[in-house]
């Protein structure tokens, strides 16, 4: 029986990269985690060992830190999208057909001094000194297909963790011999957020980019606010809120998909202690977990965002 080489793909994966940007003393920091895979013409590579088309993993990683250097990073997406564009158009004979780049980014806050005002030596503002967040993560992915043109932008978040210690219920569902949890009219409701979405951005004829880092910023508020403000039933209630309220307000985005798993918390049993816990006391568990996820896209709209 003959064999067939299926799909396959190769590039350099987590190419941790620091830009700083010295223009003053108040410096600014990008601090990315930047995956390169290429699709193309490499089936000589695999079947023959032949070398000849292919680009190395070496110089995939050396150009993600000299593009950083020659254009700097305004944005993941669109330093994600100058690189997909040029392993695509810029390889020598146009063996590679399609270039995948996934982003993480790390975000660092300045640290202030005690008294939570600006430090200055002389007139100038000192803005060395910074602490990195220890929650969400900033993500995209920026798939280009030099065969139709066209560039994917899926932007993102993951770690973001959120919790209402109100206005929420959970009741009124299917009951069996094995049920055992009991009916809840006002509980906690805590998710450690992983959302995606997709812009309609093609980059075709010239197709202007949209801001990402404002839109990004949008997003994030647009997912915080239908958290809060939605009085919940249930988990995939407010995700259906989380992504309707998204498409309400950024025209630029065409789907969004969210992973919501259910940070369970669990009133204490006090009364060995002659103690009342009046929704006051809580064991948080991390595992076992209920997860929650789907997706909210425009009508007409086929959903792209995989399930990860």
């Amino acid at each position: 029986m003959a064999h067939v080489l299926g799909q396959n793909q190769y590039g350099k994966a987590e190419n941790r990269i620091v830009r700083v940007y010295r223009d003053s003393t108040r410096h600014e920091i990008k601090d990315l985690n930047v995956s390169v895979s290429l699709q193309g013409e490499f089936e000589d590579v695999h079947l023959t060992g032949s070398n000849a088309n292919c680009l190395p993993t070496d110089t995939t990683k050396n150009t993600v830190y000299a593009f950083a250097k020659e254009y700097g990073i305004e944005s993941a997406e669109a330093f994600g999208i100058l690189l997909a564009r040029h392993f695509v158009e810029d390889t020598e004979r146009g063996v590679v057909h399609s270039a995948r780049i996934r982003i993480e980014e790390y975000t660092w806050n300045r640290i202030k001094t005690p008294d939570n005002t600006s430090r200055f030596i002389g007139s100038e503002e000192v803005g060395h000194s910074f602490v990195r967040d220890g929650g969400e993560v900033r993500t995209c992915e920026v798939v280009y297909d030099g065969r139709t043109d066209t560039v994917q932008v899926i932007s993102g978040l993951k770690d973001l963790v959120v919790m209402n210690t109100t206005n929420s219920e959970f009741w009124g569902y299917i009951k069996d011999k094995y049920t055992t949890l009991q009916e809840a009219y006002d509980r906690i409701l805590a998710t450690q957020v992983t959302a995606r979405w997709k812009f309609s951005y093609t980059g075709r004829d010239n197709e202007p980019q949209p801001n990402w880092n404002r839109s990004y910023q949008h997003v994030r508020r647009h997912l915080l606010e239908a958290f809060a403000e939605t009085y919940s039933y249930s988990l995939q209630q407010t995700l259906h809120a989380m992504g309707t309220r998204v498409l309400n307000n950024r025209a630029e985005v065409d789907e969004v998909r969210l992973e919501l798993p259910n940070k369970h918390h669990f009133l204490v049993d006090l009364s060995p202690f002659d103690l009342k816990n009046e929704n006051e006391v809580y064991y948080a568990a991390d595992r076992m977990y209920g997860l929650i996820e789907g997706t909210v896209h425009r009508e007409g709209v086929v959903p792209v965002i995989p399930v990860v």
